[in-house]
């Protein structure tokens, strides 16, 4: 199926099909100068199938892991685009999950002050989250995501068949990010996940709800200065468990699974944590509430001594609260 994203600029479309790779010449333009940017924990022959349907083309690998979104490595990888002269006309395609495709955004949007852009997500967390909505960015000073802009693909491909390489934890933390929309926007996908007996039969239909979710919000919200917060459920306090934590072991997908459950109310957080628990999901992991809070307090989302939050009361409704930033630690007390 194809799913239309409308943007300020244009807009573009989401090819959600199983098989859809091998036939990615057909959705994108790739007669010209293409550089494939993937990460060495991506199959090596999906960056292939792309460079056999181009023109000319180059494959660029980063290390597995979000370490790779580093300032060292994006002058690396402008460095690797000039050395091949790549012009305005030629274009970027990501292929790999979240990391690949935030990076890959980020490196298009500043080049030559912005290239054509590509994303094949790889994994089931890309595909439902970080590949729709334009943000790219790179980490910074151990502060996630906090050099970025927003830049909007070109056109994005997904084929649920790259899924069938991950392994379950990977693939049950990226349905983290299904599950956050579904809590906020969808008590019908909520209870579709909740239900599930086969979680492969199901994830083409969970994609295409997730999708239609974000896609609805980006498209009334494109720059983040309202309704596009809810996508942030579960972030805020992710974030921090992430920055702080996730070099230890814990996965994106496991840290936002953690930060919605002091997010909700008493009824919502046991629904979640017995879904986090249908799939392994960690989500008791002890906290210092002052160790995360040095990273809540650079958080994005700031504005001065405040914070925005979403709060869900009920599953499939949200609420949006400004808050002191020092009260996150009571949400803390009371969801951990």
């Amino acid at each position: 199926m194809v799913l239309h994203v409308n943007t300020i600029e244009s807009g573009y479309d989401i090819i959600l099909s199983r098989g859809a790779l091998d036939k990615a010449s057909c959705y994108f333009n790739l007669d010209r100068k293409v550089i494939i940017i993937t990460d060495s924990g991506v199959p090596k022959e999906y960056a292939r199938t792309i460079k056999d349907q181009s023109k000319e083309a180059y494959i660029y690998t980063l290390p597995q892991g979000e370490q790779s979104k580093s300032i060292d490595n994006y002058i690396k990888a402008l460095q690797f685009l000039v050395e091949q002269g790549m012009t305005r006309t030629d274009c970027v395609v990501a292929v790999g999950g979240g990391v690949v495709g935030d990076f890959s955004g980020f490196v298009a949007s500043t080049y030559m002050r912005g290239i054509d852009f590509y994303n094949i997500p790889t994994t089931f967390l890309s595909q439902v989250d970080s590949s729709i909505g334009g943000k790219v960015a790179i980490d910074f000073m151990g502060v996630k995501n906090i050099v970025g802009s927003f830049y909007q693909p070109k056109g994005v491909l997904i084929d649920s068949n790259t899924l069938k390489t991950l392994d379950k934890r990977q693939l049950h933390a990226g349905l983290c990010e299904s599950i956050k929309m579904a809590a906020t926007s969808d008590k019908e996908l909520f209870e579709l996940i909740e239900n599930s007996k086969d979680l492969d039969l199901d994830l083409d239909t969970i994609i295409e709800k997730s999708l239609i979710i974000k896609r609805d919000v980006v498209e009334k919200d494109p720059k983040e200065k309202g309704l596009r917060r809810v996508l942030n459920f579960g972030h805020t306090i992710g974030h921090g468990i992430e920055s702080k934590y996730g070099l230890k072991g814990y996965l994106h997908g496991e840290c936002v699974g953690m930060g919605m459950l002091p997010m909700c109310s008493e009824s919502a957080k046991q629904r979640i944590k017995a879904l986090l628990n249908k799939y392994q999901i960690p989500c008791d992991i002890d906290l210092s509430k002052v160790e995360i809070m040095d990273y809540i307090k650079k958080d994005k989302k700031a504005s001065g001594s405040q914070i925005t939050i979403v709060y869900v009361e009920e599953l499939g409704t949200f609420e949006l609260k400004k808050i002191d930033i020092d009260e996150i630690q009571e949400y803390i007390k009371r969801g951990l």
